[in-house]
């Protein structure tokens, strides 16, 4: 009788002692320990350490050896360079950053930040082309946008050279004089010497351009037909850049 219940508690403590986890508790170990087969998807590295949790609870990994973070068994994917060279041909078109989120099913936040990544690769430097000393003559002329709130006007101010139709200078800024002044100084130097600038009669391009070689002009003239056309252009490729009389058929 005494064997029989000393075999009893032995039973119980050696069951207590190896008691088997539950699934729940053996899906919370598993997404907390890495298994040994996890590693960097940037280096191949298993030298991993635990570094906190994103908003549903799944672990982060930080990398010790590249620095890299990342999540194990990600539901987002990342963007794939198809879908990237997407974006870039649907931006040049007249499709708003929110119709492109629709058509290639990539998330807002990402749009944004590749949009801002890109604008930030832009030089902010007008290319031209090297010009010889001599008679040059270009067209100035500014277009407004909204930007968040219409009480934000800004204005696009561009200069083009009339013979090559390359946009020489550019300013983006308020109306004012000293924003005529910024587009004088973004013109290339050979520019500011030798050529004659047509524009319409809007009075900071005559309190900025020297006065013998500035033309101010009506629209009638057609002086300033190019530079008109390209802001024309503009607004009608660029979505941001749209007026509703050009949105709608007229007929």
């Amino acid at each position: 009788m005494m064997t029989t219940f000393l075999g009893i508690v032995l039973f119980l403590l050696l069951h207590h002692e190896t008691k088997i986890p539950s699934e729940a508790e053996t899906t919370a170990i598993s997404l907390t320990a890495p298994s040994p087969e996890t590693a960097c998807p940037y280096c191949g590295s298993h030298h991993l350490i635990k570094n906190g949790s994103i908003h549903n609870g799944k672990p982060k990994r930080l990398c010790k050896d590249c620095g890299k973070q990342f999540v194990d068994a990600p539901q987002n994917q990342p963007v794939s360079a198809t879908t990237k060279h997407l974006v870039d041909d649907l931006l040049l078109e007249r499709i708003s950053l929110r119709g492109i989120t629709r058509v290639t099913a990539v998330s807002w936040d990402w749009l944004q930040q590749y949009v801002n990544q890109k604008l930030a690769s832009i030089p902010r430097q007008v290319k031209v082309s090297a010009k010889s000393r001599g008679r040059l003559t270009i067209a100035c002329d500014e277009m407004w946008s909204f930007v968040e709130r219409q009480k934000n006007t800004v204005y696009i101010w561009l200069a083009i050279d009339r013979d090559t139709r390359e946009i020489v200078g550019c300013f983006m800024g308020d109306r004012t004089r000293q924003s005529a002044r910024q587009l004088w100084a973004s013109l290339p130097p050979v520019y500011r010497q030798c050529a004659v600038a047509y524009t319409d009669f809007w009075q900071s391009y005559e309190q900025v351009i020297p006065a013998n070689r500035h033309r101010a002009v009506g629209k009638e003239t057609g002086e300033t037909n190019h530079i008109e056309r390209l802001n024309n252009t503009f607004r009608q490729r660029l979505s941001r850049l749209v007026r509703k009389s050009l949105s709608f058929s007229k007929k």
